[in-house]
């Protein structure tokens, strides 16, 4: 392998729980996140060499896998069209399983972020990560106040859900 692919390999295979993350909120079955998590996967090697470290790794990895997942959404298609990454032989990205105990106390809360708009799920996304609001408002191209005021309105949509359910 040549050393970009090793690079490229390594990088997603220690921050694929990212994927993974944008791939449970934008999901509904095991086939539509693996199928959205190897779309991710090519869209970030396809705009691998645009990465020029002015961020960290993670927030650009973060923006191009929101902005696919969100592209793809918008489009409304039932079936997320995906190419095959079994297609690229020098492809070598093991998904490491989730602990599925911790998967069912997340489902709840993942089934209320789902009810949000778009942005509002990115958003959460990146604020469960415990990023800050400078690198959250760098993600996805909005200002810092924007996302501040943004994350209190998602937040207090979320306890209305919650609260509801419970």
């Amino acid at each position: 392998m040549k050393s970009k692919e090793i690079e490229f390999t390594q990088l997603i295979e220690n921050n694929q729980g990212i994927v993974h993350k944008v791939c449970r909120i934008y999901c509904d079955s095991p086939e539509a996140h693996e199928d959205l998590f190897q779309e991710i996967v090519l869209q970030l090697w396809k705009s691998f060499d645009s990465f020029k470290g002015d961020a960290k790794f993670s927030t650009w990895m973060y923006r191009v896998g929101l902005n696919t997942a969100i592209t793809l959404i918008r489009k409304k298609k039932k079936n997320i069209p995906t190419t095959s990454i079994d297609s690229q032989p020098f492809f070598d990205v093991r998904a490491h399983e989730f602990d599925e105990e911790k998967e069912e106390r997340l489902k709840l809360l993942y089934k209320a972020i789902k009810k949000l708009n778009d942005v509002e799920r990115a958003l959460v996304l990146l604020y469960l990560e415990d990023l800050p609001y400078k690198e959250i408002a760098q993600t996805l191209g909005i200002s810092e106040v924007n996302a501040r005021v943004k994350m209190n309105r998602a937040k207090d949509k979320l306890k209305e859900m919650m609260t509801a359910t419970a």
